[in-house]
């Protein structure tokens, strides 16, 4: 019988080869309560999940050029969004503000330890810009309410990034799976009940339970947390 070490080395690999398959990755990662909410109904999530999920977090953006969150998260939570817990290089940063709405004062405008790249309308008004950050304008999306999905990833393809983490929050999440692009979803679910809050995932509704979405899953457990690899097809 393998030892601890063994089984945990195996997993490691288990988890994260098929992530280095291909040059081009969309994955997207969510943490969330048994009744599916990231966060409470005043917005606080630190932290949901447990210390080997924020581990596995810190393992996924060292391995992706480029890491994605909406302007709400990057409000609410001030992440840094970089690799401080592996080895590994800090992933560009990259912000969906389509108001240019998040104010200057969060970390990743202004630590200076990563690239980041902060994405708006034309008609938005940043101000003043920080250094070592590059406002990008695209057009919203057909729905007027936030940026396509593909349209984002390609502009960030046009700059070489091609392996995309995206980090949150969930109406950002929700979004690139509802338009398909996303090779996979790493969702992991931590034994608490909120009964109220955030929800993680909104996505376009079905009458139906064969119109759901059922990708290829598997199952890793992250000390007391559960995490469901799924995969798609985009």
């Amino acid at each position: 019988m393998p030892g601890s070490a063994e089984r945990g080395e195996s997993q490691l690999e288990s988890i994260y080869l098929p992530l280095l398959r291909d040059r081009g990755l969309v994955i997207a990662q969510l943490g969330q309560t048994l009744d599916g909410r990231i966060a409470t109904r005043t917005g606080h999530s630190h932290f949901i999940t447990g210390p080997a999920d924020i581990l596995h977090l810190h393992r996924l953006r060292a391995l992706v050029d480029a890491v994605v969150v909406g302007a709400g998260t990057a409000i609410s939570d001030d992440p840094q969004l970089t690799v401080r817990q592996v080895a590994g290089r800090n992933p560009v940063r990259v912000v969906l503000d389509p108001s240019a709405r998040v104010p200057p004062d969060r970390r990743m405008f202004k630590d200076g330890l990563a690239p980041t790249l902060w994405i708006v309308r034309p008609q938005a008004d940043p101000g003043p810009v920080p250094s070592g950050v590059e406002v990008l304008r695209l057009e919203a999306g057909p729905t007027g309410c936030g940026f396509d999905p593909g349209a984002v990833l390609q502009a960030l393809a046009t700059r070489g990034l091609r392996r995309v983490l995206v980090e949150g929050g969930g109406v950002t999440v929700s979004r690139f799976l509802d338009a398909g692009v996303l090779h996979r979803l790493h969702v992991t679910v931590a034994p608490l009940l909120l009964g109220s809050g955030c929800p993680s995932l909104t996505l376009e509704p079905v009458d139906r339970l064969d119109q759901a979405r059922r990708p290829h899953c598997r199952q890793f457990s992250l000390g007391d947390d559960v995490l469901f690899d799924l995969e798609f097809c985009p």
